[in-house]
C-alpha cells in the first residue's frame, strides 16, 4: 500500500490559532517609551492600544506600533508600515539588517525593525519619520 504524502505543517496564522507574541524585556519598554515619547511630539498624531502594542496614526493613517508588552517578529522589534515606499529608500531597507528579510522584496506593507543596541534609536526614527511622512499620501 502506497503511503500517502506528508501535509507540509500549517501556520498557526493559516490554522486558525492564536499567533502567540514574546513578552518584550525592560529595555525595550524603555526603548519603546522613548520612541512613543517622540512620535506623539510629531504633528497630528493618534495613537490606540491594542493587544500589547501601541499604534500610531496620521491623520487616521496607521503608520507605526510600537511594542508595550509583547514584541511582534521578536521581543525586540517594532514596526511601521509603506503603502509604497520610495525605491530609493526601498534599497536601503533591502541593505539594512536590522529590517524582516521576508518584507525586503516589496516596496510596501508592514516592516519590523530589530532594535539590538540603544544606538538604533536613531535609525528607527528615521524609519519611522519615513514611514510617517508617506503615511497619509
Amino acid at each position: 500500500m502506497k503511503k500517502k504524502p506528508a501535509k507540509p505543517a500549517k501556520s498557526n496564522r493559516m490554522s486558525g490559532h492564536r499567533v502567540k507574541f514574546p513578552p518584550i524585556s525592560e529595555e525595550m519598554k524603555q526603548w519603546s517609551a522613548f520612541l512613543e515619547s517622540e512620535l506623539k511630539s510629531w504633528p497630528n498624531i493618534s495613537t490606540r492600544s491594542m493587544f500589547g502594542f501601541l499604534f500610531f496614526y496620521r491623520r487616521g493613517a496607521t503608520f507605526a506600533a510600537l511594542p508595550r508588552t509583547r514584541g511582534f517578529d521578536s521581543p525586540s522589534a517594532l514596526i511601521f508600515k509603506f503603502n509604497s515606499m520610495p525605491p530609493a529608500l526601498q534599497k536601503q531597507a533591502q541593505a539594512d539588517t536590522r529590517l524582516d528579510a521576508s518584507m525586503k522584496a516589496s516596496s510596501k506593507g508592514w516592516f519590523s525593525f530589530e532594535l539590538r543596541t540603544e544606538a538604533d534609536l536613531r535609525d528607527a526614527l528615521f524609519w519611522l519619520n519615513h514611514a510617517y511622512e508617506v503615511a497619509t499620501k
